[in-house]
């Protein structure tokens, strides 16, 4: 878009206007249904060993070589919020509560991943700020027109 002196932006593309003004609705759901999915995979792994994962014993080992003790408790509550969080954003129930969740556990996430520099590709705290910040949309906008919270008529 190409914004002209009396701020009424001109698409390049004129018809494709009509199509992002008819898809923008559908941008917040994305955001909100992709971070709640790709947060399951990793609860899966702490919490049943899937996906590469350790399991409830091997990531409860891990905390506790980090200094979270007890690591059986943490390895819970993070795979829970993980999977059975990821689900709720994903459909949209509670959203913002597990949002605000979801950016205290990357809050924490990223002064673990810090030692290791920015890139993720070196275990940096690229990924966790990325998570964080998704989170973070989530939590401002909530869960929005096509969410189980619109549904039955709560927001927080």
């Amino acid at each position: 878009m190409i914004t002209l002196a009396n701020d009424k932006p001109r698409s390049i593309i004129p018809g494709l206007g009509n199509i992002w003004a008819a898809l923008e609705p559908l941008s917040p759901v994305i955001v909100r249904v992709t971070t709640g999915l790709l947060l399951v995979p990793h609860g899966a792994g702490k919490l049943f060993g899937a996906f590469g994962g350790y399991g409830l014993e091997g990531t409860a080992g891990w905390f506790e070589s980090i200094g979270f003790a007890p690591g059986f408790l943490f390895a819970l509550l993070i795979g829970l919020l993980e999977f059975v969080g990821g689900l709720m954003l994903t459909i949209g129930l509670l959203t913002r509560p597990v949002a605000a969740a979801v950016i205290a556990f990357m809050a924490v996430a990223v002064t673990i991943h810090l030692p290791n520099g920015y890139a993720w590709n070196n275990a940096g705290f690229e990924m966790p700020v990325f998570w964080g910040l998704m989170a973070l949309s989530v939590l401002i906008r909530g869960g929005g027109k096509f969410s189980v919270d619109r549904k039955i008529g709560i927001e927080f």
